[in-house]
């Protein structure tokens, strides 16, 4: 019986109690999400020798219903550790995805605005209440957001347009480029990235790369909990490899 509820577990469905307020109203600490597998496939693992210090993640996914969709609840492993992406197992987060692989997403005054869907992303009064707070109430929130760069000042209040890359694209590489999505092309390419900004260049290793070929698809993903909430708007993008699956139930707690 163990076996079978283990392979359940593992293919088909998984369930996570919600540690923080982040997604609060939505979910609130205590609650439990039930992650239906079967939606966008189970993710399988190819190795289970896990570091806890963090590795390459090694798996597969099997072929699922459907993708991942926009205001899908998702939970995922944190993506970035020290920096740079990699994996450690049974560190995860609970999110609404805002934005797939080829949208370009932005947050005007508060609210968040994706160019391929016009409906509304989150929820209108947690945004709300995020642009109607003035910044000089706003104790021990951060408000500037990824990547964190004068170069490209953006905030929690107005941040973006930020492309989302989908495996195939093609960008060309200048040093603003370079700045936003530096950890992915790290991760894709294993090498360091730096730029020059009196020659408007980007370097991998310290050879001249002109552009790069997204091997991966990525989302971002926010809580509810604009307010409060450790997300893509302050460490950047999911690669989809480490969306474990899409929330299908909630349990509230007492």
């Amino acid at each position: 019986m163990y076996g079978l509820w283990l392979l359940m577990r593992v293919c088909v469905f998984d369930y996570f109690t919600i540690p923080t307020n982040s997604m609060y109203p939505t979910l609130k600490p205590g609650d439990k999400v039930v992650v239906n597998k079967l939606l966008m496939g189970a993710r399988i693992y190819t190795n289970f020798d896990f570091d806890i210090h963090g590795q390459e993640l090694k798996s597969f996914r099997v072929k699922g219903i459907r993708q991942v969709s926009h205001n899908d609840i998702v939970v995922f492993n944190i993506p970035i550790h020290n920096d740079s992406i990699c994996f450690i197992i049974n560190k995860n987060m609970c999110k609404r995805v805002v934005a797939i692989p080829g949208d370009s997403l932005s947050i005007v005054d508060g609210f968040y605005r994706n160019n391929n869907y016009s409906k509304m992303l989150g929820l209108e009064e947690m945004q709300k209440k995020l642009i109607e707070t003035p910044d000089s109430m706003m104790y021990g929130i951060v408000m500037d957001a990824y990547p964190f760069n004068g170069n490209v000042p953006w905030k929690i209040k107005q941040f973006g347009p930020m492309y989302v890359p989908r495996k195939g694209d093609v960008i060309k590489l200048a040093p603003n480029d370079a700045v936003i999505y530096k950890r992915m092309l790290e991760w894709e390419l294993g090498k360091k990235i730096t730029w020059d900004r009196q020659r408007n260049e980007v370097y991998a290793d310290g050879k001249l790369i002109k552009r790069h070929v997204f091997k991966h698809n990525y989302y971002f993903c926010a809580g509810d909990n604009v307010l409060n909430s450790d997300d893509s708007r302050y460490w950047g993008l999911v690669p989809e490899e480490y969306i474990i699956g899409i929330v299908e139930i909630t349990i509230h707690s007492a």
